[in-house]
């Protein structure tokens, strides 16, 4: 055992080292390697996975358990990178998508949140086939080093101050589930044989807080009640892998009733794979298996995190924390190799059913697919489908839109999010094929439209208020574009409070008391916002959630502000009001318990005041 160790230790860089060759899609099977077991199509995937998890070394296996993986050179099998990101088009966001060759850009669709608001099936099926195809035709071009997703994200936006819940579908799980199913199917393709792309439903499960007041997502233990887990946290990921044949799910840092995520066997095994019938591979949030031992203490050693990740279920670490210790984790008896190749065999099949060990995948189903199929004319009107289905009309005083624009002499376009390219994309993004901001979509309506930021930034510190009040009298019509950005809410960054942020409001309502009419104001966030204050001003005409909308987004504002389309998209989420905020974010309880004060959550058991409740939208008709 001790050799087997030290030929690890020695030869484990080098297998790290493999890499594709620019311009060509790494695949395993050519004509050298053809005659193996493991090459040949006609036999069965899992027959198949077992024989080439049959040829490896114990050092070849063990290279095998991060996101990158080590090539195998010896049997014609290159490295491969399972961390990509694809959560509302290609995002540079993992380890295995390039932009640096023939492609240098990709469909960038809305975040989630907003296209959630469309309540539409069809649209989130055609959002995941557009990015399946993307990827598949990237990695076709040699610019992808794996078709493995790690979207979408179905956790339930439990607290509308969670930084992530921007890229979920909202807080109900149905609609959540529908999601899953839709988007999952889109990506992965209709073959039962050959995946698209593989997608991966995460985190699971009850994963909805990132730093509040101290407690941070890799050290929080959700108390959680099995009636909350059954009929809120757990749908969306039980219809993901039952209903929409996901390849993959993650499992979330967080521990759940004192048991990490990643080393839950119930969870893992028992639900996931046995109830649910995973077929595929489970794969833990970034570094979740060291964060065992180093953040929760729930683990001794790092050879004790390897072994319960394993013997829970768990078949790849996003890191190479597994990597490093699982080969003394065998040495002092606490894993087999027998459990690594229960993982492998699992890992190996997904790559299988990609098409990548039955020789060059360019003549394939999907081998045809090129650069002419990314940033497609087909891809760019669903981008902008999707982001003008998914606008909240939550307000329109006396009728004030739609504009007429031959009425509309000048305008005033005001706010951070105006003229802000990066305010459309959100998070987890790559470089979009176009970008129309909402300054330069309105200026395709009106000539004369005058910008000013009014603040620097989103946080808006320091704002220009007598200088948008000056600009607002003497425009025709004024517009305000406000809201959030990634410095407020993020992955890693849970907001304090619910109002805009900074001096956002007072430089919104002198701009409102300079103007000649009632002025429209566009947020653009992915949580809830308490605008209170601006739904009772009579001089705020009209108020529109757009989320982030994407490439298109300018474009899809600017279509249903003068009338060319019809505002039809209703809150995914609950939006309450800022008292809400004395509500811990640690409490996971889904139910209200008025004898204690606590008001529950979400529209389904919430009894308190909202600004704007679930489901809420008003239209032109």
């Amino acid at each position: 055992m001790g050799q087997t160790l030290l030929l690890l230790l020695l030869t484990l860089p080098s297998l790290m080292a493999a890499v594709a060759l620019a311009g060509d899609p790494p695949f395993s099977c050519g004509q050298a390697s053809s005659s193996y077991a493991f090459c040949d199509a006609a036999l069965p995937v899992a027959q198949r996975a077992a024989d080439l998890v049959s040829r490896l070394t114990a050092a070849e296996k063990v290279a095998q358990l991060g996101d990158e993986a080590a090539g195998v050179p010896r049997l014609g099998v290159p490295g491969y990178k399972w961390w990509n990101e694809a959560l509302h088009g290609l995002a540079t966001s993992g380890k295995g998508l390039h932009f640096d060759g023939a492609v240098r850009s990709a469909t960038s669709f809305p975040q989630v949140c907003l296209t959630a608001a469309a309540f539409d099936d069809d649209l989130w099926f055609r959002i995941g086939q557009a990015i399946g195809r993307e990827a598949r035709a990237l990695y076709n071009l040699g610019q992808a080093e794996g078709l493995t997703m790690w979207s979408p994200n179905v956790n339930i936006y439990r607290d509308p101050r969670w930084g992530r819940g921007q890229e979920t579908p909202g807080e109900d799980p149905t609609t959540a589930s529908r999601y899953a199913v839709a988007f999952v199917r889109g990506m992965q393709g209709n073959s039962t044989s050959l995946l698209q792309a593989s997608a991966c439903c995460k985190h699971a499960t009850a994963y909805d807080l990132e730093d509040w007041n101290g407690v941070a997502r890799y050290n929080f233990d959700a108390k959680v009640t099995a009636q909350d887990l059954e009929d809120t946290f757990n749908p969306p990921f039980r219809s993901c892998v039952v209903d929409g044949k996901a390849s993959c799910v993650m499992c979330a840092y967080t521990g759940i009733n004192g048991v990490p995520a990643c080393a839950n066997a119930d969870l893992l095994t028992k639900t996931v794979r046995g109830d649910w019938g995973l077929d595929g591979y489970t794969a833990s949030d970034c570094d979740a298996v060291a964060i065992m031992r180093d953040a929760q203490r729930y683990a001794q050693s790092p050879e004790d995190a390897v072994a319960l990740a394993l013997k829970a279920g768990l078949d790849i670490d996003c890191g190479t924390y597994m990597q490093q210790h699982a080969a003394a984790a065998i040495q002092q008896g606490k894993i087999t190799e027998e459990d690594i190749d229960k993982a492998l065999k699992n890992l190996f099949a997904i790559r299988m059913r990609l098409g990548h060990f039955d020789g060059d995948p360019r003549t394939n189903m999907y081998g045809g697919l090129g650069a002419a199929d990314i940033c497609t004319a087909e891809h760019r009107s669903l981008a902008l489908d999707a982001a003008q289905d998914g606008i909240v009309l939550l307000k329109n005083d006396a009728g004030i839109l739609p504009l007429d624009r031959a009425a509309v002499a000048s305008t005033a376009v005001i706010g951070p999010n105006a003229n802000n390219p990066g305010a459309l994309i959100a998070n987890y993004f790559g470089p979009p094929c176009e970008s129309t901001t909402p300054l330069k979509g309105i200026q395709g309506y009106v000539k004369d439209a005058r910008f000013l930021a009014g603040c620097s930034s989103t946080a808006c510190d320091v704002a220009t208020t007598d200088q948008a009040a000056a600009l607002a009298s003497t425009s025709d019509y004024v517009f305000l574009f406000m809201g959030l950005g990634q410095r407020q809410e993020s992955e890693g960054r849970d907001r304090t409070s619910l109002l805009l942020p900074g001096k956002q409001q007072s430089l919104i309502t002198a701009v409102a008391d300079a103007a000649q009419r009632p002025v429209i104001l566009v947020l653009l966030s992915g949580g809830p916002v308490d605008v209170t204050f601006a739904q009772t001003n009579p001089k705020i005409g009209a108020i529109l959630w757009a989320g982030y909308p994407g490439q298109a987004g300018g474009l899809a504002i600017a279509r249903v502000l003068f009338g060319d389309h019809n505002p039809s998209g209703r809150l995914p989420v609950t939006w309450y009001p800022e008292e809400f905020t004395n509500v811990p974010m640690t409490d996971m309880r889904m139910r209200a318990d008025p004898a204690n004060g606590y008001p529950g959550r979400s529209y389904r058991f919430y009894q308190g005041k909202t600004v704007y409740k679930f489901g809420y939208g008003l239209s032109y008709s």
